[in-house]
């Protein structure tokens, strides 16, 4: 087996897990009274799932039958969790995958290299994205605004302008966390 296979086995591995591992955490941060943020580990969670499905595509139908070495934290609070999930993507787009990349491109292996590097500069987003909102939770900034806002409901739709969401929202009855910043991507 090449170095490039076993690393294919090793990262399609470590997607999974982080998949599941994110779904963990989602559940926690809407326990918490983190709806979007339950929402962006459900979405980094899909995006795990992609890259895994994309590496198990150069598997050839293969088989992993060693369990592999990875440090899987517990579940804690959403600070703590969003902690855990920046450091796991910042080593996965600092280390794991630029190594990966250099050792598929020894091999002849562009596509996998490509491959490798891509997923890197998405896992550097993911990292980003939680480290803003660490800072968010730490300030206990996640339903407050220095400027007047929009505010969207995750659950209906509404949207309020202001510093911060109502307690509940007036169409749907929702708590405050189910608000979030509205970004209008179109």
């Amino acid at each position: 087996m090449s170095k490039t296979e076993e690393n294919l086995r090793k990262a399609f591995a470590g997607e999974s897990m982080a998949r599941n591992k994110y779904t963990f955490f989602a559940a926690k941060a809407r326990e918490e009274g983190f709806e979007g943020i339950a929402r962006v580990f459900e979405e980094t969670a899909d995006n795990e799932r992609a890259h895994a499905e994309r590496e198990m595509s150069f598997m050839k139908g293969e088989v992993i039958t060693s369990f592999l070495n990875y440090s899987v934290p517990a579940v804690g609070g959403t600070a703590e969790n969003l902690e855990a999930a920046a450091a796991g993507e910042k080593w996965e787009w600092n280390e794991m995958y630029p190594g990966f990349e250099k050792i598929a491109r020894e091999e002849g292996e562009k596509e996998i290299a490509d491959m490798f590097r891509e997923i890197g500069e998405v896992e550097e987003k993911h990292e980003k994205r939680y480290r803003i909102l660490i800072e968010k939770v730490k300030a206990k900034g996640v339903f407050k605004s220095e400027q007047p806002i929009r505010w969207k409901c995750l659950n209906c739709g509404y949207v309020h302008e202001g510093t911060e969401p109502p307690a509940k929202c007036p169409a749907c009855g929702k708590p405050r966390a189910y608000y979030e910043p509205w970004c209008q991507n179109y």
